[in-house]
């Protein structure tokens, strides 16, 4: 591991608005109020890396509380710190492995969920590691509040498909779809805010997929 990982490593462990893997769990069921200490509706961005979508809809939504979920703590540094530099109190960030999210917060708990350009985990033998598989969608519908939206936004035209294809199978509500984000009428604000990965994805003209659903 490079110095500047081990760095960022020891850096997050300190972060104020960052809990790292068992240190969430006494907050399911109360991350509103004991984490941000407020009652605000509670949105998550999975695998959220650096957290630029996390950050960038939390200044966007002060009314909301954001919370950016990822592994990798080096990558939510990034994030992290962005948040405490500029004093956007409503950001926080947790670090664990996403399959164990039902651990974390109590059913109904959540409001919304982002997924924004996930691995797409191409091959067939590691279908169920696509954080849109009925194994992980069963996960966001124990956490979610009746009518909670999600949102897919990849790159990956393989992955949104199949999505699209999960959606209808498992007779979910697929509320907007779009194959070309960007020539379509849905490109608002918010589905604007591009990630330092989907900048490069657009400079090489690959097109951008989205998708929101939800299970009722």
């Amino acid at each position: 591991m490079g110095k500047d990982k081990l760095k960022r490593f020891a850096e997050v462990a300190g972060f104020e608005n960052v809990l790292q893997l068992d240190e969430g769990k006494p907050m399911a069921g109360k991350w509103s109020q004991a984490f941000f200490k407020n009652n605000q509706p509670l949105v998550l961005e999975l695998a959220c890396g650096k957290g630029e979508y996390t950050v960038n809809l939390a200044q966007m939504f002060p009314e909301r509380n954001f919370l950016g979920i990822d592994y990798k703590g080096n990558r939510i540094w990034r994030g992290a710190k962005t948040a405490l530099e500029e004093g956007i109190a409503n950001v926080g960030f947790l670090r664990i492995q996403i399959e164990n999210i039902t651990d974390y917060f109590a059913p109904g708990e959540v409001d919304e969920i982002w997924i924004t350009f996930p691995d797409p985990q191409p091959q067939l033998s590691r279908e169920k590691k696509r954080l849109t598989s009925p194994r992980f969608l069963e996960k966001y519908k124990q956490v979610l509040k009746p009518g909670g939206i999600i949102h897919l936004k990849t790159d990956n035209d393989g992955l949104h498909a199949y999505t699209v294809e999960t959606i209808a199978a498992s007779g979910l509500t697929n509320h907007a779809q779009t194959e070309d984000l960007y020539n379509s009428p849905l490109a608002d604000e918010v589905l604007s805010i591009k990630t330092y990965y989907e900048r490069k994805y657009l400079k090489d003209n690959k097109n951008i997929n989205y998708v929101k659903f939800s299970f009722d």
